[in-house]
């Protein structure tokens, strides 16, 4: 009995054809997929860590950071393309390793997915929570400072005390919002990413278009920074140090991989929606990044708010020329951006997460009612109300450390699984689908 159990547990499972009855609805075509994947990817990346890993890492040389860690997530990405497009089924890395590596390790990622996935919401909702608030307090509104962080925080006054936070309500509010929308449906959560992804990238191409007008050549000098004598502290080393911090920046793209049972043609469009949306946004990140660098010294990047440091070096630099009114907008533009960044990174984020979870009860490894699917919605709503019940908790009472922490472990593991997966995938062949 043992010796069946254990291979029961590494059994792989045939995927099985979803016919057009299938409950899930089939919306989403190449462009909605690709608008998916840009609006997990660019967040908190591009307005912060873009700064801290040029003033700690690489210098000028970030630009080389950016791309090392672009390829490094292209790899992955391949990946994902390939297996959506062999497997096209909603679970992503849980239904990969699923049917190539067995029962037992499906079981295992469906779990750790929520690490990446929910906490990487929470995460997220954090961050939005604090441009938020800082957003409000330079239109004149003061938020209470006693809800504005997790309990515990001390959260800084004007007049340089501190208090306790209790808990972080506009965290809470976000994540709220986020849940109700992913319950009315699939199709119109991906018309609101749409929006505020258009939105966003806007507001990046015309950061690097009028910050290239200021940018100066010799702060790019010298481009790669003498190493220090300590590994990760410029030079070689530190280029490549700034790449696995840049690398949390790219995390997104296989949240697209979730929505295989609501697309379409997967087959055509998953892989093109995965890569798509990955190679745009590396575009954007090494223009940012040139541009940033081009803009200020390096070692001044070094802030929570690395992207306000650009523009004011920009506005100081138009004072009296046609372009200052314009520029004097930026720091009101750049933090609208990044909220609307961080919101569509939260929509992608929760609707990956019920989607796994849905695949796993399809599969037997979950009871039934998480399979269920709303009757007037068409979406996994009971699987959609508990890890947004989740986000809510995470987001609104725990540190933004502890959940940074745990959302590089939960996708790194994922990512190691489905490049392992994909190593088998070839040999499997045609067993995967009856």
């Amino acid at each position: 009995l043992l010796i069946v159990r254990r291979m029961s547990l590494f059994a792989t499972k045939p995927i099985e054809p979803v016919d057009a009855s299938q409950p899930l609805k089939r919306v989403l075509g190449a462009t909605d997929l690709t608008l998916l994947g840009i609006g997990a990817i660019i967040g908190t990346g591009i307005f912060v860590l873009t700064g801290q890993a040029a003033a700690a890492h690489a210098g000028p040389a970030v630009v080389l950071s950016m791309i090392v860690a672009g390829v490094a997530s292209a790899l992955a990405a391949v990946c994902y393309a390939e297996f959506a497009s062999s497997v096209p089924v909603a679970g992503s890395a849980y239904t990969y390793g699923y049917a190539t590596l067995g029962e037992l390790v499906a079981w295992i990622i469906g779990w750790d997915l929520v690490l990446e996935y929910a906490l990487g919401a929470a995460t997220v909702a954090v961050g939005w929570s604090g441009y938020v608030v800082s957003f409000m307090a330079d239109i004149g509104i003061t938020f209470p400072p006693l809800l504005s962080a997790a309990p515990g925080t001390a959260v800084p006054l004007a007049d340089g005390t501190t208090v306790t936070a209790l808990f972080n309500l506009p965290a809470i509010l976000i994540s709220t919002a986020a849940t109700a929308l992913l319950v009315v449906g699939i199709q119109e959560s991906a018309r609101v990413n749409a929006v505020i992804v258009v939105i966003k990238v806007a507001v990046v191409l015309l950061i690097i278009g009028l910050g290239g007008l200021f940018v100066s050549a010799a702060n790019w000098q010298p481009f790669i920074p003498e190493n220090t004598g300590t590994f990760g502290e410029y030079g070689w080393s530190g280029i490549m140090r700034g790449a696995g911090v840049i690398f949390f920046a790219y995390i997104g793209f296989d949240a697209v991989s979730t929505a295989a049972q609501e697309s379409r043609h997967p087959q055509r469009d998953m892989p093109r929606g995965i890569i798509g949306s990955l190679v745009i946004c590396t575009v954007l990140y090494v223009l940012v990044s040139g541009v940033m660098v081009g803009l200020v010294p390096y070692q001044q990047l070094g802030v929570p708010a690395p992207m306000a440091v650009a523009v004011d070096a920009a506005r100081m630099q138009a004072a009296g020329s046609s372009w200052q009114a314009l520029l004097d907008l930026m720091p009101f533009v750049v933090k609208l951006g990044a909220i609307l960044g961080l919101s569509s990174t939260i929509i992608v984020q929760m609707m990956a997460q019920p989607r796994v979870f849905y695949a796993m009860s399809r599969d037997g490894l979950l009871p039934a009612w998480a399979s269920r699917i709303h009757p007037r919605f068409r979406t996994p709503h009971l699987t959609t109300l508990i890890p947004g019940g989740i986000v809510i908790v995470a987001s609104g009472f725990t540190p933004i450390g502890v959940l940074g922490d745990l959302v590089s472990i939960g996708t790194l593991f994922a990512f190691v699984i489905v490049s392992i997966g994909g190593i088998v995938l070839p040999r499997a062949g045609a067993a995967l689908v009856r």
